[in-house]
């Protein structure tokens, strides 16, 4: 039986083992205390991309986006608000993907707003296009 999961803090990239019975009290990052489990969106680049995506036992839901795009920007407020409500069931981050252009090669991403749903190590699902925080939760839950 497992009695903690790793979560990897997505300001720091540090990994840290959080009790399961510690979950809803608001765990910390070890490193940075940054709050684990708080409901936000975290900025992140490729490398704590990698190991929250490969290791991290939360879903995670990443939204690749870029500066310049205007349905990023529409999306980003909706992005956050499906960020709050389902902050026991899944992390949100947000990469983008002109500073990391390789990461968008390898996950042969064509088009943004692109939402991808992480678990268990793997990608379970996409969604493209500027979406509101209904779409986007119902997405999550249909997928975990």
């Amino acid at each position: 039986m497992q009695d903690a999961i790793r979560l990897t803090c997505l300001s720091c990239g540090q990994a840290n083992r959080v009790p399961l019975e510690k979950l809803d009290a608001g765990p910390k990052c070890a490193k940075c205390a940054v709050p684990l489990l708080d409901g936000s969106v975290a900025t992140i680049d490729t490398q704590t991309h990698d190991k929250a995506v490969r290791f991290d036992a939360v879903p995670l839901v990443v939204d690749y986006w870029a500066p310049w795009c205007g349905p990023c920007k529409t999306m980003a407020p909706e992005f956050a608000a499906a960020a709050g409500a389902l902050r026991s069931k899944a992390r949100f981050a947000k990469i983008d993907t002109e500073k990391f252009p390789a990461l968008s090669q390898r996950l042969q991403i064509r088009g943004i707003p692109l939402l991808i749903l992480y678990a268990n190590g793997k990608e379970v699902a996409r969604l493209s296009g500027a979406r509101p925080a209904s779409d986007i939760k119902t997405f999550v839950m249909q997928h975990l």
